[in-house]
C-alpha cells in the first residue's frame, strides 16, 4: 500500500505498519521506520505505538522519553499511553512512579480504565503490596464503571499465593471459576497451574473432573495437568493421566511425553523415562526435544556419555534450526569427548551447529581442543574462524602454544 500509494494513508496505518516491523524485524527497524515518518503525520497514535514497543522490550528510559516527547508536543490524547507506561512499571516493580503517573491523569482529566486499574494492582502484586491490591480490587468491585473480569481475580490469586494467604487465594480462584470460560483450554490451563502453585490437589482434581471433558483441544490440557501433578509430587497420578491420553489419542504428541519425561528426569527416573521414549517411539519419529530432555537429564546426573548418545540422537531427527537448550549440555559434551580425543562426533555436533545457526568463539576453542588431542593439525579450525569472523585472540593462543607444548 505504501510503495504503490494506491491509498492514502493514515496514522492508523502508520501505527499498526511500525507495530507489525517490530514484531517481524525488531526494534531496530521499527526505530528506523519512525524515524522516516514525516513529522507531520506523528500524531499521538504512532507516537503511542512506539511507546508500545519500548513497553514490549522492557526499555524503561526509552518509553519515558518517548512519553515525555508526547507530553510537550501535548499529543496525548487519551489513558491509553499511560496504561503502556504503567503496565511497564508494573513488571519492574517501580511503584512509585506508578502513583505520580496516576497522578498526572487525574491533573489532566484522564480518568482510570480497567487497563489502568489491573495494571496497577498488577504492580501491588509484585511489591507483595497486599493491602494496596486489595483497595483496588474493591474499589473494581464497588464500582460499575469498571469491567470486572476472571484475570482480575487470577491477578488477586496470585497475590494472596505470593504471601501465603492460601485460603484467600483459593476464595480468588473459586470467584474465577465463576467468571472464565472453562470450557476453552488457555483458560483451564491457567486455573489447573494456578492450584497446583498453592498446593491444591484436590482442587486440582476437582476442576480436571469437572471441565475436561467439554474441551475439544486436550494434548495441551494433557501436558498442564501432568505438570501440575508432577509438580504436586504425585508422579503416580501424573503417570495415570498420561496413559488416559495415550489410550485414546488419535495423533501421538510428542510434548505429552516430554511433560512426563522432564519429571521422570527430575527425579532420576532416567531408566524409566528412556523406556519410556524407546515404547514410544516405535513406528514413530520423536521430537529433537524428546531427545534433548533425556540428554539434559543424564547431563544433570554425570552420566555424560548417555548425555552424548542422546544429544546425537536429538541431532538425527532435528528439523529447521533446532538446537539443544540450554548451551550448557553442549558444552558438557564437547568437554567429554574432547576429553575422550573423539574428533568425529566432535566434528558431527559442530556441523549441526553450524548448519543451524552461527557458531561461537567458545565452540572453536573446544573444536581446538580436539583437535589438538588427536594431534591433528589445526590450520582447517583456523581458517574456518577467519572465515566466520573470529581473529586468533589471546584464549586462541593459548589453546594452540598449550597443545603443542
Amino acid at each position: 500500500m505504501t510503495d504503490r500509494q494506491y491509498f492514502t494513508l493514515s496514522p492508523s496505518d502508520i501505527a499498526i505498519r511500525l507495530d507489525l516491523i517490530h514484531k517481524v524485524h525488531g526494534l531496530d527497524h521499527a526505530e528506523n521506520f519512525f524515524n522516516k515518518v514525516s513529522n507531520n503525520l506523528k500524531t499521538s497514535k504512532i507516537y503511542g505505538a512506539l511507546l508500545k514497543c519500548y513497553v514490549q522490550e522492557k526499555s524503561v528510559n526509552k518509553a519515558e522519553d518517548v512519553m515525555e516527547k508526547m507530553r510537550k508536543m501535548g499529543v496525548i490524547a487519551s489513558s491509553f499511553p499511560y496504561n503502556w507506561l504503567i503496565s511497564l512499571y508494573a513488571h519492574s516493580g517501580e511503584c512509585d512512579k506508578i502513583d505520580i503517573l496516576v497522578q498526572e491523569m487525574e491533573r489532566k482529566g484522564f480518568p482510570q480504565d480497567t487497563y489502568t486499574m489491573t495494571n496497577r494492582m498488577a504492580a501491588y502484586v509484585a511489591a507483595s503490596n497486599i493491602v494496596g491490591m486489595e483497595k483496588i480490587l474493591n474499589q473494581m468491585e464497588d464500582s460499575p464503571e469498571f469491567v470486572v473480569g476472571w484475570k482480575l481475580y487470577s491477578i488477586a490469586a496470585l497475590g494472596y499465593q505470593k504471601v501465603g494467604s492460601i485460603e484467600k487465594s483459593i476464595k480468588m480462584l473459586r470467584k474465577m471459576e465463576e467468571m472464565m470460560p472453562l470450557r476453552r483450554r488457555p483458560t483451564l490451563d491457567f486455573l489447573l497451574t494456578l492450584y497446583a502453585n498453592i498446593g491444591e490437589k484436590d482442587e486440582l482434581l476437582r476442576v480436571w473432573k469437572t471441565f475436561k471433558p467439554a474441551n475439544e483441544q486436550m494434548d495441551e490440557l494433557y501436558c498442564h495437568m501432568i505438570t501440575s501433578l508432577a509438580k504436586l509430587d504425585d508422579l503416580e497420578g501424573a503417570e495415570k493421566i498420561f496413559e488416559e491420553w495415550e489410550s485414546q489419542c488419535t495423533m501421538y504428541d510428542f510434548r505429552v511425553l516430554n511433560r512426563l519425561l522432564v519429571a521422570y528426569c527430575r527425579n532420576g527416573l532416567l531408566e524409566k523415562a528412556e523406556l519410556a521414549v524407546t515404547k514410544a517411539v516405535e513406528g514413530r519419529t520423536p521430537y529433537a526435544s524428546t531427545w534433548n530432555i533425556l540428554a539434559m537429564g543424564y547431563m544433570e546426573q554425570k552420566q555424560i556419555a548417555k548425555a552424548v548418545e542422546m544429544l546425537k540422537k536429538a541431532m538425527s531427527v532435528a528439523r529447521g534450526g533446532w538446537r539443544p537448550h540450554p548451551t550448557t549440555l553442549t558444552v558438557a559434551c564437547l568437554d567429554y569427548l574432547v576429553e575422550k580425543g573423539d574428533v568425529e562426533v566432535v566434528d558431527d555436533i559442530i556441523r549441526f551447529f553450524k548448519n543451524s545457526g552461527p557458531l561461537t568463539r567458545d565452540i572453536y576453542h573446544r573444536l581446538l581442543r580436539s583437535f589438538i588431542k588427536a594431534e591433528k593439525s589445526v590450520s582447517e579450525v583456523l581458517d574456518q574462524m577467519k572465515m566466520d569472523g573470529f581473529d586468533t585472540d589471546e584464549e586462541t593462543e593459548k589453546i594452540i602454544k598449550t597443545g603443542s607444548s
